[in-house]
């Protein structure tokens, strides 16, 4: 297995809609360790294949003890808004975070590495994951999803000149850190409180 490099916001693959998988075979199998190794090293909750430079449908998730992996995985949503309850952030938008609205209940149906049918279903946190997850392989990321000021603010501090040494300085020190630890903290909008969603994806 292989802590693999993340790509960053203006990558053109975070972009791009993932393609189907079709076959299921030895090297499916090594790109998921290497991306459970990668999503384990930085601490996150979740990791999909684009987001290390794989235009494939696959994530793979890690939410309070429960892991695994998704391939060509399907979304289905539903209860009520999870509102304020957590600051969402994204390992391919290092530095930020902000609230998401996101439904209390989510569910993938997709395949395992093998091919065979699974179904992951969760709420809460889970929920959340499986739908960042399903978003990047659609070429979406979270703050798509904003609204309001809170886009503003994201979009704002995207295209200040800082960020990009943020993003500089993270891939820097994730790069240092193979084969060890490194926390991606993403910090909530300001004058809101952060959750743990804030280092999860």
């Amino acid at each position: 297995m292989a802590v693999l490099s993340i790509r960053m916001i203006g990558d053109p693959i975070l972009r791009t809609p993932a393609a189907e998988v079709t076959e299921f075979g030895p090297e499916l199998a090594r790109l998921i360790d290497d991306m459970t190794e990668t999503m384990i090293d930085v601490q996150g909750a979740g990791l999909a294949a684009p987001q290390v430079g794989i235009g494939l449908q696959v994530f793979t998730y890690r939410v309070d003890g429960d892991q695994g992996h998704v391939v060509n995985p399907v979304l289905e949503v539903g209860g009520a808004s999870q509102g304020e309850s957590d600051v969402e952030g994204c390992l391919s938008v290092p530095g930020l975070g902000s609230f998401v609205d996101r439904t209390d209940w989510a569910r993938v149906t997709g395949r395992n590495l093998a091919g065979e049918e699974i179904v992951v279903e969760g709420t809460g946190m889970l929920a959340r994951a499986l739908q960042h997850e399903t978003d990047h392989l659609r070429g979406t990321l979270y703050i798509d999803r904003l609204e309001g000021e809170d886009r503003k603010n994201a979009l704002r501090a995207i295209r200040s000149a800082d960020y990009n040494r943020v993003t500089s300085r993270t891939a820097a020190e994730r790069s240092r850190s193979l084969g060890s630890s490194f926390i991606a903290g993403a910090a909530p909008p300001a004058g809101r409180r952060n959750g743990s969603l804030g280092r999860a994806r």
